[in-house]
């Protein structure tokens, strides 16, 4: 009897790892390697393009990569980044002169190949990619403007897209004097986006106060959208990692961080343990609990505990944040793999149709499912929970 009770329980324990490996990281890069076995295509049928989508999800491959040592998460990061990458350094299909900040991003995944392998040419794609920094537009105190056509403009968003990857090629080539102004992109968008009495940051900040989405006296967007803040809160703890031990500026961005955290607690959805698309608005009018946001800043909180930056109480925001997001957002698929829906597929300001950052819009972008962006962001919270969860 002892026996079969035994067996019993050996099978349901068997099951439960074999679910949480379907639900986990590992299970969400299958799911991209499937659908996207050669370089990211949104869009069948049309060129594909340099994109900082593909870069998200490179991101969680490295940090799956760095943990399991599996060889088939670096080979994707590589066939990836060479459908771009040409023997003499250049990139198919970017333009520096776009001055287009979201094109710095996969430039970490470059790093990666190149640290990895020490082909020159990986090295010299960083450095096209470094050079654009060099020459991006700047507000009047310096910082990055998002792109060239979006003049005098900060977004949020731009800070993921840069900042890594500047800190990171940084503390690879020993320029640490790059790390002053690394740490001014981040201290200049809180001061000018932070609101003081929520402690969340509006997506954007014009300093021209001459977008008709800006406000007259503050310069700053309307609302406070979810992936907004959630790209901020990756960058700080993927930017600060690279610091030099005893830099100054690292102890700028533990604070951000930690005035960031308190905020991302307090509106975090007490029913779902999710985060809404307008971060705010939890009772307006067809508002959403968003898929990105709420792996994004999961995985800010676990990797931000983890290297030290914030205390361990964190740690029950973020088992309830990923609870949620597996109760919210994960379905299983018949190839044994995952869906992860709920990701808003993009949201911006400016441009042509225009977009006026207002409620309305925010919520009338489209909700899909296998957004890279959102797919990239659990790969990388899963994966930090998954560690968290061992210890």
């Amino acid at each position: 009897m002892r026996y079969r009770f035994n067996i019993v329980i050996t099978l349901l324990l068997i099951l439960a790892l074999k679910s949480n490996a379907q639900t986990g990281a590992a299970g969400m890069a299958a799911t991209c390697m499937r659908i996207w076995k050669d370089s990211l295509s949104m869009h069948p049928g049309n060129a594909v393009r340099w994109t900082y989508d593909q870069g998200v999800i490179l991101e969680g491959f490295n940090a799956l990569w760095q943990r399991t040592g599996k060889q088939e998460y670096f080979d994707y990061i590589k066939k990836s980044m060479d459908h771009f990458i040409q023997e003499d350094g250049s990139i198919r299909t970017y333009k520096l002169k776009d001055y287009n900040i979201d094109n710095v991003k996969n430039g970490r995944a470059i790093l990666v190949l190149y640290k990895a392998t020490k082909d020159p040419k990986y090295k010299k794609a960083a450095d096209l990619l470094r050079e654009q920094l060099k020459g991006q537009p700047r507000t009047h105190a310096g910082g990055f403007w998002h792109k060239q056509r979006y003049p005098w403009q900060m977004w949020l968003d731009g800070l993921y897209m840069g900042e890594p990857f500047y800190a990171e090629y940084a503390a690879m080539t020993g320029e640490t004097d790059d790390f002053k102004d690394i740490t001014r992109q981040f201290v200049l968008m809180e001061e000018h986006a932070r609101d003081p009495k929520t402690g969340l940051l509006y997506h954007a900040w014009d300093e021209s106060k001459e977008q008709r989405w800006a406000n007259k006296v503050t310069g700053q967007s309307p609302h406070f959208w979810g992936r907004a803040m959630g790209w901020y809160a990756m960058a700080l703890v993927d930017a600060m990692e690279q610091y030099p031990k005893g830099h100054p500026g690292k102890d700028s961005l533990k604070a951000i961080l930690g005035r960031l955290a308190v905020a991302v607690q307090k509106f975090q959805d007490p029913k779902t343990g999710c985060w809404y698309q307008v971060l705010d608005k939890a009772n307006g009018k067809g508002n959403y609990v968003e898929a990105s946001a709420s792996c994004m800043f999961v995985y800010a909180l676990a990797k931000g505990m983890r290297l030290g930056y914030l205390p361990a109480s964190y740690k029950k925001v973020v088992n309830k944040g990923y609870d949620g997001i597996l109760k919210q957002f994960i379905r299983k698929n018949p190839e044994g793999d995952i869906t992860l829906g709920g990701t808003v597929s993009v949201a911006g300001l400016g441009g042509e149709p225009y977009r006026d950052g207002s409620y309305e819009y925010y919520l009338s972008e489209k909700v899909i499912d296998n957004d890279p962006k959102g797919v990239g962001s659990y790969i990388l919270a899963a994966n930090e929970v998954e560690m968290m969860r061992k210890k």
